[in-house]
């Protein structure tokens, strides 16, 4: 078998560890937060030093390797299984076609049109259309091998979600199947119909309740305290170790030398940029990159604590949760993100490896982000609302002078921008509610044009409707005859 094919024999050893208190508990367990003082959790590979006796060419190679392996349990996030999840068996790995998604360069002209260089990396080609499928496949294959090692006879899989977390969530409870059963809670009215859909037809019993996201995660964590349910959040801490898989995907296409990549990415709930985080540095301690990208968190002005956590003096940084207003970006339309701790203490390690200036936030209007969507698919791309966030955040960090000219930007592109055609059609008609604070640019709207009324299809006959219909077409184009 080939070395790419072949699933590793060697498994690390895996506990959680409290950003608290310190105290550590044994991966047997669904811990979400600290038994002992309810901090956040992050996981810990105890032999993680023994993937340096290796050396940085042996991993390039391997994982190099493993792109074109036709197992499919090392085709997808787990081709990076010893920097992950290396406790799991193979035949426990669930593999939807998640991760390896494309880095799309900007077109020549688009790249001139907003002054620098840049990609997106398109995270909505996972399979159910966002980057969440990263973590929820590493969740869900944790989950199937406790429940395989413990006989569990049932785990209800619950979770909070504007859209993207429930849409993975169910699809991977669906295609595991018994004894995971996925509920999901949605915040009335504040999901789009694109991605209410997506839960609904994986079967996922979804339940909502009126208020915002903030509210429905309020209820879930309480809920994860007092039953025996999966939370599937980012407090899962499995999930935020699947989604390292982008910053090791980054690294990957780029080469593995990251030297002048700034990455973008929405904050949110915290959880991704915590992760993308966690990644880098892990790739850099075992010298498989040499230099730490810069990473930009993004934030609208509706949702913003951790921009304005890092936007105050050091000495003066008090952490207070916001009141969302209504955003375009509804994944990152989150008010007190629960893995601000492990932001914290991560972007505290980020840029002592980094130095000042490896990890900031930058703030974006609400206007921004629907112009930068808008902008970047005239120009051929499939970004989301989170996609154009980061866009806007990329034009307004070079706006405040953040970033070198010779520097080249990735921006995540969280989700498919099929999922929020609401939004798009919002702005071509001019249809935004007042608390978005929205007003169209006329030079980016974009309506289908009505040329021949339905009376004269009626009227004509097939031969000269079909005549009327061409030189109407003709008229409109100004077309010239041959």
């Amino acid at each position: 078998m080939n070395i790419a094919d072949r699933f590793p024999a060697e498994r690390g050893r895996m506990e959680y560890v409290c950003l608290g208190c310190g105290a550590r508990q044994p991966i047997e367990a669904l811990h979400y937060t600290c038994p002992k003082c309810g901090a956040v959790l992050l996981l810990e590979d105890l032999d993680f030093a023994r993937l340096q006796k290796q050396g940085a060419e042996h991993w390039r190679t391997l994982f190099d390797a493993r792109c074109a392996s036709r197992n499919t349990a090392l085709r997808g996030i787990f081709r990076f299984y010893e920097l992950m999840a290396p406790v799991l068996d193979e035949q426990d790995i669930v593999y939807l076609g998640e991760g390896n998604t494309p880095i799309i360069e900007a077109s020549p002209e688009f790249a001139r049109a907003a002054g620098c260089s840049f990609a997106f990396k398109n995270d909505g080609q996972n399979p159910s259309a966002s980057f969440k499928d990263r973590g929820m496949a590493c969740a869900f294959s944790y989950l199937k091998a406790q429940a395989r090692k413990q006989g569990w006879d049932e785990v209800l899989a619950i979770c909070a979600s504007t859209g993207d977390t429930s849409a993975a969530a169910a699809l991977y409870a669906a295609y595991v199947g018994a004894p995971l059963k996925s509920v999901v809670l949605l915040p009335h009215g504040k999901v789009t119909p694109a991605q209410l859909s997506q839960p609904l037809g994986s079967g996922a019993t979804v339940l909502e309740l009126p208020g915002v996201f903030d509210d429905c995660m309020k209820v879930v964590e309480l809920l994860a305290d007092k039953y025996r349910v999966a939370l599937l959040n980012s407090k899962n801490s499995w999930r935020i170790l699947g989604q390292e898989s982008y910053a090791f995907e980054v690294a990957q296409w780029y080469g593995w030398n990251l030297s002048g990549k700034c990455v973008f990415v929405p904050i949110g709930n915290a959880g991704n940029v915590t992760a993308i985080m966690s990644g880098f540095i892990k790739l850099q301690r075992l010298g498989i990159i040499t230099n730490l990208p810069r990473i930009f968190g993004v934030q609208s002005h509706h949702a913003d604590p951790v921009y304005r956590y890092y936007s105050a003096d050091a000495s003066a940084r008090r952490y207070e949760p916001v009141t969302v207003q209504s955003s375009v970006a509804q994944a990152a339309m989150i008010g007190n993100p629960v893995s601000f701790p492990r932001v914290e203490r991560l972007a505290a390690e980020y840029i002592g490896i980094g130095g000042e200036g490896a990890f900031q936030v930058v703030q974006v209007t609400e206007q921004q982000i629907m112009d930068a969507m808008i902008r970047a698919n005239r120009y051929g791309h499939i970004a989301c609302t989170q996609g154009g966030e980061c866009f806007a955040g990329l034009l307004r960090a070079r706006q405040l002078g953040l970033m070198d000219t010779n520097e080249h930007a990735v921006l995540d592109a969280t989700a498919h921008s099929l999922k929020f055609v609401g939004f798009q059609d919002m702005y071509f008609n001019n249809a935004f509610p007042a608390e978005y604070g929205i007003t169209p640019d006329y030079s980016l709207m974009n309506t289908p044009e009505l040329l021949l009324d339905v009376e004269q299809k009626k009227r004509l006959s097939e031969a000269e409707y079909t005549e009327a219909g061409a030189e109407a077409v003709a008229r409109r184009l100004n077309l010239q005859k041959k």
